[in-house]
């Protein structure tokens, strides 16, 4: 018999037939969508999972199975067989059927490796997509996706800042991913997602690869809006001339509120809480790590800043919702609604009762979207019937802005409402700059961190 022969009933074996099947059938699958992919016909994130990194798994499976399978039918047909039979077949390119069987051979492992080598760049490209990170887990992460939509940074992608450049934190960032992986499949995540996130890659590595702190921006003018509750919704603006600072080209050192990332200084802190909003003891070094000054507050024990988290400051300390960020409150929601002129405040009282109707507990999602309308169309009804009747289009658009502005906000299933999540930046609505700057973290002669307002800024 011909070694052609040979092989072709080596592969009969069940199980080589079965790598054959697998390996076609996940080849065919990758290679249509690829090109579909390609041609921009897909877009569906399971879908996404299933051709990128289910076929491609499947395809090297099938490819591992048909030498297993060939080795077990040789094993059982050498059963009994003399040992020169049981030898490794000879290979004489001489012969023409050897060498289109050899030929065959190395044509399909090129195909073989151009196929896996799509596959692993194709499946790494989509882990790294938006789509993969925010809509593959869509209850998980559905509060953390839609405010990314709605941030400042939705056209930076999820991994620029979670993983950035380099191998060690890709790396990283897989193994966290697969215990993530069976969180979501067992269903024991943490509803909300906790925060800070732990072990998160230093600003430096990745904000600071597009934003400069050094660089010198002087003072920056702000402006902020909010509403009273009577009945025209009367507007107060407040103007902040914010001394944002930096590197000084001049005097070489660094001035203002960036002064806390200025490359001479290092910061230390330990916080003792989960949610580093108590902070027990601060640090500054200069340049060389060694201690300039330290900072203690009242009442913390050597016990507490045992067990603390020590952590050096950098933009995340501060900026801690720069993507995903959420309202404080209802009032502090509805008040940007009417400022962007997304809430008309043509309607009386709309801010008080957009507040009050967001205000309420509901346990679902459809439950606070029924109750949103009731309640804002029940006051109008009693107390406004003329507007009820006669400004009908009006009132429906300000109530659909009130149920955005609480989808936007407020996630029941995975336990997010207002203020779940504190924002560092700034001290109206959670401690932020006072964590640190609170006149009670004192150092060895008693001097405090100072908590003058015209430090940071300076009302116009």
């Amino acid at each position: 018999m011909s070694n052609g022969s040979r092989l072709a009933e080596l592969v009969r074996h069940p199980l080589s037939v079965a790598g054959i099947v697998v390996t076609t059938l996940s080849a065919i699958l990758f290679l249509v969508f690829f090109l579909l992919d390609l041609l921009g016909f897909t877009a569906n994130p399971y879908l996404g999972i299933l051709v990128f990194l289910v076929a491609p798994g499947l395809f090297l499976i099938g490819l591992v199975l048909i030498p297993c399978g060939i080795g077990l039918e040789r094993r059982r047909r050498r059963k009994g067989l003399d040992v020169r039979e049981a030898e490794w077949p000879s290979v004489d390119l001489n012969v023409p059927h050897q060498r289109r069987v050899v030929a065959f051979v190395l044509v399909s492992t090129v195909l073989n490796l151009v196929i896996l080598s799509l596959a692993a760049y194709r499946g790494l490209e989509y882990m790294d997509s938006v789509e993969f990170c925010g809509e593959l887990c869509h209850t998980v992460m559905e509060p953390e996706f839609v405010a990314y939509q709605d941030g400042p940074h939705a056209r930076v992608t999820c991994v620029q800042c979670h993983i950035g450049p380099g191998a060690p934190w890709f790396v990283k960032s897989k193994l966290s991913g697969t215990r993530q992986v069976f969180a979501v499949t067992f269903g024991t995540y943490s509803r909300p997602i906790p925060t800070p996130v732990e072990n998160l890659r230093p600003a430096r590595d990745t904000c600071e690869q597009c934003h400069w702190p050094e660089k010198f921006h002087g003072d920056q003018l702000t402006a902020s809006w909010s509403y009273a509750d009577d009945e025209a919704s009367t507007e107060s603006p407040t103007m902040l001339r914010l001394h944002v600072g930096g590197m000084t080209p001049k005097a070489g050192k660094a001035t203002g509120i960036h002064w806390h990332v200025d490359p001479a200084n290092a910061i230390d802190y330990i916080a003792i809480d989960e949610k580093r909003q108590v902070i027990g003891k601060v640090t500054l070094r200069d340049g060389a790590g060694r201690v300039v000054r330290e900072w203690i507050a009242d009442g913390v024990t050597p016990g507490q800043l045992a067990a603390g988290e020590s952590r050096r400051m950098d933009c995340i300390d501060c900026h801690n919702r720069p993507t995903h960020p959420f309202a404080a409150s209802a009032g502090r929601a509805v008040d940007a609604a009417l400022g962007r002129e997304e809430l008309t405040r043509g309607l009386p009282y709309i801010r008080r009762e957009a507040v009050a109707a967001l205000s309420g507990r509901y346990a679902t999602r459809e439950q606070a979207v029924s109750a949103i309308s009731d309640r804002i169309a029940r006051f109008y009804r009693e107390n406004y019937p003329e507007v009820f009747a006669g400004r009908r289009a009006e009132l429906d658009g300000a109530i659909a802005s009130a149920q955005r502005v609480y989808a936007r906000n407020v996630f029941p299933t995975m336990g997010v409402g207002w203020g779940t999540h504190l924002n560092n930046l700034g001290h109206t609505d959670s401690p932020g700059c006072f964590r640190c700057h609170d006149d009670i973290h004192r150092d060895r002669e008693g001097a405090t961190i100072s908590q003058d307002c015209s430090l940071c800024h300076t009302i116009e």
